[in-house]
C-alpha cells in the first residue's frame, strides 16, 4: 500500500486535545482532524465544505513518531486576555461573523484563555486513504502539499512550519511499516522515539505497550468532536527505523 510521508516541524505546533473551559491542551501526536485541515486547507477547501472534511477524514489511516522531543522549554502555555464589547463580533469558520451575547456586566472583566503548545518537536506521519480509488488521491494532495492554496499551519494559525511538509512516499505493508522504513536522524540523547499507530494497522514483531481509545475525529458539520478510533502507542528503538524494511521513493 502506497503511503504519503508528512514532517512536521515549527517553533510551535499544537495537536489539540479536549478543551476544558478555557484552556485549550495539546496532545504529543496529531489528531485525525487537524491532519484532514491541514490537507484540505492545501487542498483550497473551505472550512463550510462539511461533506468534503468528513469523507477526508473517514478515509485517512495514518501513523505518526516523534522523532525529535519538546525542547528544554517543554510546553509552552499561552496566555491570552481581551476586551471584548457587546458589539464586538468574531471571524468564525462556519462562514459569517459571530456576534455577542450576554448582559452588560459580561463585558466588565477581560476575556481571558489559555492555549498550549509544543516548542521545537519534529513529528513524522505517514498516512494513506481508503477506499483508495477516491478522490483527492495522495498524489493530488502531495502537489497541494508542495504548492498550497493558502499558507499551512500545524494545528494554530501561529504555527508555521519550518520545513517542508511532504517528503515522499512509502510502500509498506500498513502504516507502521512505512513509518518504520524511514530513517531516524540519530540522536545520542534520544534512543527511542515514541510511535502511535492505529489498531490493526501494526508491524510484524511490534507490540503496543498501550491501547485506549482516542477523540481525535471531528463532526465537521456540527464542528464538535464526536468520534474516536483505538490506536496503539509505544516506546521503541531508533536504530529499529531503517530503509531494508520498507521501499522509500522519497
Amino acid at each position: 500500500m502506497r503511503h504519503l510521508i508528512l514532517t512536521l516541524e515549527a517553533p510551535l505546533m499544537a495537536f489539540g486535545g479536549e478543551t476544558v473551559d478555557n484552556y485549550g491542551v495539546t496532545r504529543w501526536f496529531p489528531a485525525a482532524s487537524m491532519l484532514a485541515g491541514l490537507l484540505a486547507n492545501a487542498l483550497g477547501w473551505r472550512r463550510i465544505e462539511h461533506e468534503r472534511h468528513q469523507a477526508l477524514q473517514d478515509r485517512l489511516i495514518f501513523a505518526a513518531r516523534i522523532d525529535r522531543g519538546l525542547a528544554e522549554g517543554g510546553i509552552l502555555r499561552d496566555f491570552q486576555t481581551a476586551q471584548l464589547g457587546a458589539k464586538d463580533r468574531a471571524w468564525t469558520s462556519h462562514g459569517r461573523p459571530e456576534g455577542r451575547a450576554g448582559g452588560a456586566r459580561t463585558y466588565d472583566a477581560p476575556h481571558l484563555r489559555y492555549r498550549d503548545y509544543l516548542a521545537d518537536m519534529r513529528v513524522t506521519v505517514a498516512l494513506r486513504f481508503e477506499p483508495e480509488a477516491e478522490s483527492p488521491a495522495l498524489d493530488n494532495v502531495a502537489h497541494a502539499l508542495q504548492r498550497p492554496a493558502r499558507p499551512l499551519f500545524i494545528g494554530r494559525k501561529p504555527c508555521l512550519p519550518s520545513t517542508q511538509l511532504f517528503t515522499g512516499f512509502c510502500d509498506a505493508d500498513s502504516a507502521l511499516a512505512a513509518l518504520r522504513a524511514i530513517p531516524v536522524n540519530p540522536d545520542p540523547d534520544q534512543p527511542t522515539v515514541r510511535v502511535l499507530w492505529p489498531d490493526g494497522d501494526g508491524s510484524a514483531g511490534v507490540s503496543a505497550s498501550r491501547r485506549h481509545f482516542l477523540t481525535d475525529q471531528r463532526n465537521w458539520a456540527s464542528g464538535l468532536h464526536g468520534g474516536g478510533r483505538v490506536v496503539c502507542e509505544s516506546e521503541l528503538p531508533c536504530n529499529w527505523f531503517g530503509p531494508s524494511t520498507g521501499t522509500p521513493d522519497a
